[in-house]
């Protein structure tokens, strides 16, 4: 049975330029899957036409790129349209058989063609076309998701890098139905892999950010570098409460299950919450700094809290300034002198036991006199009363803080 060329205009489906419209054209890749699984399906060639006629998917690879006259009348008439023998002599680039339109939400995208006898091919006709809609259906579904997950991940960047959004990120969020006004609290993950094989590493780490996305966790998640993840977790417990116990306790039982399970070693700094507009972004740079500085003073801790590494994180922000070399001023020539580093050892021991000289004789395993005769010494080769002037002890107390950090770099 011939078919019936129609006299309308060709018309093309013009491209929308919405910045909320997901790419639903096809591409080789998509159209020769398509094209495989068809042929699974009917023992006939087919082709796959784009939304100009361009065979783009083929049985056969040489036809790839030519115009085919069928595809653009089925794209013009938006229907069916079958070549038979005596029809094929008056078009270019085709041969006997069916063409489809292909659809999706309404609206032509392309055309399955199937090469033969147009009648026997009809009762094959819808199955292959809804084969062909499904696969096209599927690959938008999972193109939204993967986009959606990319701009879930910038809107998390421009969250942690700015302390002003701009409207942008704003609109990102409210495509993705994200509340920026909830209450976050920043945590960053530093991933440790070790020895283990990349493979490994890469499916030990999906399972990481598959646990960490978890709609019923309710964080923003994103990749900072290769090894480094954060994660913005809300940050009031049940009761619209902020208990870092809480928080701390929830991380705990978040590593404990992911180092039980796999073979990633982690480590985890808890930051700090911040109200208002940038308040996330001072969050994560508080947990970032508290990783940095957690790993100089406790390298054998895998958690670290912001709560706990207060004064050290803060006094890293002075970092290379003047009020730096001025801290550390007074202990030049004790650097210069305590060449063994035992006198830095007994300070510091003496700080951490809240400058009760019982418990840092007994931690350091030596007799209260000799404790007293290091502190005097501390105090002729800094010049520094500290055990009488609280100035002076504060002074020292921040001068050994920044020397330590300034030691790691």
């Amino acid at each position: 049975m011939d078919a019936i060329i129609s006299t309308k205009p060709l018309s093309y489906p013009q491209p929308n330029n919405s910045s909320y419209d997901y790419q639903r054209g096809l591409d080789h890749r998509l159209a020769q899957e398509i094209v495989s699984r068809t042929m699974n399906i009917i023992q006939c060639n087919v082709n796959i036409m784009d939304e100009h006629g361009v065979i783009i998917g083929s049985g056969n690879m040489e036809r790839i790129g030519e115009l085919h006259e069928g595809a653009l009348l089925a794209l013009a008439n938006g229907e069916m349209f079958s070549i038979n023998d005596n029809l094929m002599q008056h078009l270019r680039g085709v041969q006997p058989g069916i063409n489809m339109p292909m659809r999706q939400d309404n609206k032509i995208v392309g055309v399955i063609g199937l090469t033969g006898d147009p009648q026997k091919l009809q009762q094959y006709a819808k199955l292959v076309t809804m084969t062909a809609e499904m696969m096209l259906e599927q690959s938008r579904l999972l193109t939204i998701l993967a986009q959606d997950q990319r701009l879930r991940e910038e809107l998390v960047l421009a969250l942690i890098r700015n302390e002003t959004l701009s409207e942008e990120p704003q609109e990102w969020a409210r495509r993705l139905g994200i509340d920026l006004n909830e209450a976050r609290i920043a945590v960053v993950i530093e991933i440790d892999s070790g020895q283990l094989p990349v493979n490994d590493t890469i499916f030990e780490l999906q399972s990481l950010l598959n646990q960490l996305k978890r709609p019923d966790h309710h964080n923003l998640v994103a990749r900072v570098s290769l090894n480094q993840i954060v994660v913005l977790k809300p940050a009031f417990n049940r009761t619209g409460v902020l208990n870092y116990s809480w928080l701390k306790q929830r991380i705990e039982r978040f590593y404990k299950d992911i180092t039980g399970q796999g073979k990633l070693q982690l480590r985890i700094a808890l930051g700090s919450y911040f109200d208002g507009e940038g308040g996330i972004c001072r969050s994560y740079h508080t947990a970032y700094t508290t990783l940095k500085i957690g790993k100089t003073y406790a390298p054998k801790q895998r958690i670290y809290d912001y709560q706990q590494l207060r004064l050290p994180v803060l006094l890293d922000y002075l970092r290379d300034s003047w009020q730096t070399t001025e801290f550390t001023r007074p202990l030049e020539r004790l650097n210069t002198m305590d060449t063994n580093g035992l006198l830095r050892k007994t300070l510091l021991t003496w700080f951490n036991h809240n400058i009760q000289s019982t418990p840092t004789a007994n931690a350091l395993y030596i007799h209260r006199n000799t404790l007293e005769y290091r502190l005097n010494k501390v105090h002729d080769l800094t010049g520094l009363d500290i055990r009488n002037n609280f100035f002076d002890r504060m002074l020292l107390y921040i001068g050994l803080q920044l020397n330590e950090a300034l030691g790691q770099q």
